[in-house]
């Protein structure tokens, strides 16, 4: 069963005495190894495949691992009854079935982000937007850190901290009148629930007998909490195989930890270690870079990628005068590139460190009439003024939808605050029902003043009403039209936001609804098909469901370092490598301690960005750089000294700017020129 593996990836699929640590380099079969592994657990050991689980951190990561099981199993269908999943749908499908054990309802309901912004922004009394975010930063790191209120409190370094840790407090207790969780909760509820309830621990732990984790370098605290409840009990071997690579932790902004890694030997005293040192993606010159950034920060565990794959083109670095220059010559040299290898253009990806060197870039790629994708970027479905509509037709189209309920009722005001929505939360609990359904069950007047009950009434009897008309055909662009002008959500934007982006926003309602409109004719004016507004809503909940689904077009990707772990591409433009963008500046007053972590971290993203690269990669920076409308002069990043180019490439002080007239020139001598 494990033909065509290297003797470490054998070693490591075929290990089953225990715990196991795979560091798996860059582009060393990763994936291989667990998808081989979960099948050999199936047709060698014996094991049930609703048994075994593989937790991933992405959504795609667990599907692309689904697919390539089938593909190895005797019998596909298999696959189906494996546990591949994320962190958080593992919680989510724990909490589900013993939400009781928690005290929520059933049907608890799940808040996003951004439902969870205007409950912090009530609790905050703000609408300094930063702040909240920070606040919402906080409240994570606390909750992926296992940090309660009361000690998020009594450790508060100063009184920003100490306001942070009161609201978390009353976000707390808020959330839980309100009888839902956010995306934190999916996985330390579970943790708390198995901490102190041994019989429901027992059950999951006989329901999942081997676990795999990926990418275990980017777990937190929590998460590697689940992990040990999951896989250590009384008497019982502690079955589990984890992956992951300590020179890619780059998440540690998140609350991910490098710890772990140290913290799992520790835990487990005969945990097998297994290296994955050979590298299918790179040529050498480009893995001798990697190796020679990356071999600036201590070690965990000591480990060199090679590969197989011969020296590959030299690494090319290249320095511009300015981000203006960078990014018209990175187009053009995109375009000659193509041209002379006759590749496409999704074999090429432009990375940067953050999301303000795009714009630059784009505008140079239209200008080229060069296609490109952005990973990373915000969806237009994710824009908060859109979700604002979509959540009052989700619930037109659900009156259970408890989210969709919270942030339709409060946005615009209509005069339903905290309180109301917490006692609300409570009785609908008590009563195992949704929200909207509470509001006019018999004993709520008990609970609820009349100042307090008519709004949620007046409210939910509107709903009612225009889910009335919703299923009849035809009546969607009336519908829509009624409804942005019951609620008045133009007057609310003015009201909540300075002109040009109330202006800005109410114009992306009105493309959205637009567009809603022409789906609602089928498409096209004078057709017969029409649409009734509940068609409507229940495609656009599929199409946010599914974004992203679509095939990959022939694009140049851009994307941060971040967001481009995990894929690779033939060529690789890493821009913008200066100190202060990447290493990131960072706070130049922190601790010693703190800012030799943060570079250590940033390095391992350029050791990320730089193992992307299959055959080409081209490293460019800048002499100047525009912030805030101004030139301001920057520095050769630490990092290009750091690869050790040992091709006598002198970096470059100006670089040869390429004019559209001596470009054809350019083109010529290019294809001229004898192939290497």
């Amino acid at each position: 069963m494990s033909h065509g593996l290297n003797q470490p990836q054998r070693d490591a699929v075929n290990y089953m005495d225990g715990p196991c640590l795979v560091l798996a380099g860059a582009g060393s079969g990763k994936t291989r190894v667990i998808t081989q592994k979960i099948a050999n657990l199936i047709e060698i050991h014996g094991y049930e495949p609703k048994h075994i689980a593989a937790l991933t951190f992405t959504n795609k990561a667990a599907l692309e691992m689904q697919e390539r099981i089938a593909k190895l199993l005797k019998e596909p269908r298999q696959a189906k009854q494996l546990t591949v999943s994320t962190f958080h749908s593992l919680g989510v499908k724990i909490l589900r079935q013993e939400a009781r054990a928690l005290g929520l309802k059933d049907r608890f309901s799940i808040m996003d982000s951004d439902d969870c912004f205007s409950l912090v922004q009530d609790l905050a009394i703000t609408t300094d937007k930063q702040l909240i975010r920070r606040i919402q930063g906080a409240m994570s790191l606390w909750k992926n850190g296992l940090v309660e209120p009361d000690v998020a409190l009594a450790q508060a370094k100063d009184e920003d901290e100490a306001i942070a840790a009161r609201i978390y407090r009353s976000y707390v207790a808020t959330l839980s009148a309100y009888q839902a969780v956010d995306f934190d909760d999916l996985i330390r509820l579970p943790v708390e629930l198995f901490r102190i309830n041994e019989q429901v621990r027992d059950k999951w732990q006989r329901r999942l007998r081997y676990l795999l984790v990926d990418e275990y370098q980017d777990t937190n605290t929590c998460q590697y909490e689940l992990v040990k409840l999951l896989v250590t009990g009384i008497g019982k071997k502690p079955m589990f195989t984890a992956v992951g690579d300590d020179d890619q932790a780059i998440y540690a902004w998140r609350g991910a930890t490098i710890e772990n890694l140290k913290t799992l030997g520790v835990d487990f005293p005969d945990l097998k270690l297994i290296k994955l040192e050979q590298n299918y993606r790179s040529s050498t010159r480009i893995l001798q870079a990697a190796n020679s950034v990356i071999g600036n920060n201590p070690k965990l565990f000591d480990k060199k990628l090679w590969s197989e794959h011969g020296l590959g083109d030299p690494v090319k670095v290249l320095g511009m005068q300015d981000d203006e220059q960078e990014a018209d010559q990175i187009a053009i040299m995109i375009s000659a590139h193509r041209f002379e290898r006759q590749a496409k253009w999704s074999d090429y990806a432009i990375l940067y460190r953050g999301n303000h060197q795009a714009r630059v870039i784009e505008k140079a790629l239209r200008k080229e009439r060069i296609s490109y994708t952005i990973s990373g970027g915000q969806s237009f479905f994710d824009k908060a003024e859109i979700k604002d509509i979509i959540s009052y037709l989700r619930l037109i189209a659900n009156e259970d939808d408890d989210p969709a309920f919270i942030r339709a009722i409060t946005t615009p005001k209509r005069g339903v605050g905290q309180a109301t929505l917490e006692v609300l939360g409570a009785f609908s609990g008590q009563w195992q029902c949704s929200l909207f359904a509470a509001v006019f069950k018999g004993g709520i007047e008990a609970k609820l003043t009349e100042r307090q009950l008519r709004p949620l009434r007046e409210f939910c009897t509107f709903i009612n009403q225009v889910e009335a008309h919703a299923h009849r055909e035809g009546h969607a662009s009336e519908l829509l039209d009624d409804l942005m002008k019951e609620i008045n959500y133009e007057g609310y934007l003015y009201d909540s936001f300075d002109d040009k982006a109330a202006q800005g926003k109410w114009q992306n309602v009105l493309d959205f609804t637009q567009w809603l409109k022409t789906k609602g004719s089928g498409g096209k004016e004078g057709t017969d098909e029409h649409r009734s507004l509940l068609d409507l809503t229940q495609m656009v909940a599929l199409m946010t469901m599914m974004e992203g689904k679509d095939e990959e077009p022939d694009a140049v990707r851009m994307s941060t370092l971040h967001a481009s772990k995990g894929l690779e591409f033939p060529h690789v433009f890493l821009v913008g490598v200066e100190e202060g963008i990447l290493p990131h500046k960072g706070d130049p007053d922190a601790p010693v301690e703190t800012i030799a972590a943060r570079i250590e971290e940033e390095r391992r993203l350029m050791y990320v960005g730089i193992t992307r690269a299959q055959r080409s990669l081209h490293i460019t920076w800048c002499k100047k750089r525009k912030r805030a409308g101004a030139p301001v002069h920057c520095d050769v990043s630490r990092f290009i000294k750091e690869m050790k180019l040992d091709e006598g490439i002198a970096i470059p002080t100006e670089a040869e700017t390429i004019t559209p007239q001596n470009r054809l020139a350019n083109l010529k001598a290019l294809l001229s020129r004898p192939k290497e």
